[in-house]
């Protein structure tokens, strides 16, 4: 998927405003089959399995023993003991050996499904008005997976994305991803690159790993406790509950910057922190980020000043997501 195809302020605003495709093939696929399935996934992810009914996607953290985030990763439940977890592309090799050194003991197969399966997400407030016309049955709720055909073509269809907008995200096989993009496109979707996925997901505080989640900081502190039920004994469990019994000493935050300037990733937080991801927000029309902070700094609200290439910027706390739908 290249940066941007007709710019990345356009490519965001049609996504906000009607409708965007992406192409996003490059993100890893585990297949997960067999009777333990259920018990397997519980013990290596971090939410509880046991509340996904077939059908169903789940968001959920895989972690180490020392609670350090290994990737953040959607998984559908396809049958009662038949799984499908999608990985972040940088991070596909190292989850999927992560996944399989596991399984040891479980009667599950681990099975990389990556070249399986080319992926196409498209979104906005017109996207499932244009998918429902090319699909021969009712897409999926929110949080839900369900088999179709989509222009002609066999799909997994899944209401999830990673933009604050409606839309689905289409599992096909790679072959039929020409076909399907250009039906897409042909009812009147923008091509959607990696510069506005990045504005896009920063506005409504969608984490990125390697930015905002990576193995030197765990789930609470990067406010993700919510999908992580320590009582499943999940790896890593019990460092986690340990950080949420005791408090983090710091706490991923948004935020935005009160006048000029544009953050960026590795900006310093005067008085101790770091921003994980900035960017300029075209729909906020200002320079946006998140960061950690220091606990006592993180409330909503407080100000806060960033080094931005040597200047510092005053920024303020907010409360996520950045950016609200009119009502």
């Amino acid at each position: 998927m290249p940066v941007q195809y007709a710019g990345i302020r356009s490519e965001h605003l049609a996504v906000r405003r009607d409708v965007g495709v992406f192409d996003v093939s490059h993100m890893g696929e585990v297949h997960t089959r067999g009777p333990q399935a259920l018990e397997f996934l519980q013990h290596v992810l971090s939410n509880d399995l046991r509340r996904l009914p077939e059908g169903g996607a789940q968001y959920s953290v895989m972690c180490r023993e020392d609670g350090g985030v290994l990737d953040d990763l959607f998984t559908y439940r396809l049958s009662e003991c038949d799984y499908l977890t999608v990985t972040n592309a940088s991070n596909h090799e190292r989850d999927f050996e992560w996944l399989h050194s596991h399984a040891e003991g479980y009667d599950v197969d681990v099975i990389d499904a990556a070249d399986r399966f080319a992926m196409l997400a498209v979104q906005g407030p017109r996207a499932r008005a244009l998918v429902s016309g090319l699909t021969d049955g009712p897409l999926p709720m929110r949080f839900h997976t369900v088999e179709r055909r989509v222009a002609g073509v066999a799909a997994l269809v899944c209401g999830t994305g990673y933009t604050g907008e409606d839309g689905v995200e289409l599992l096909i096989d790679p072959e039929d991803a020409p076909l399907v993009w250009d039906a897409v496109i042909d009812g009147g979707a923008a091509p959607v690159g990696l510069g506005a996925r990045d504005t896009l997901r920063l506005e409504v505080c969608f984490h990125l790993y390697g930015n905002d989640l990576s193995e030197d900081r765990g789930p609470i502190e990067a406010g993700l406790g919510w999908c992580c039920k320590e009582q499943t004994g999940f790896i890593g469990s019990e460092a986690v509950a340990s950080v949420r019994r005791d408090g983090p000493a710091e706490k991923l935050v948004p935020f935005v910057i009160d006048g000029a300037g544009i953050p960026r990733q590795g900006n310093p937080v005067i008085g101790g922190g770091e921003v994980t991801s900035g960017t300029f927000s075209p729909c906020l029309e200002r320079g946006i980020g998140m960061a950690y902070v220091s606990a006592q700094r993180a409330e909503p609200g407080t100000r806060i000043e960033i080094d931005v290439r040597g200047t510092e910027r005053p920024a303020i706390v907010e409360r996520k997501p950045l950016y609200r739908k009119a009502s």
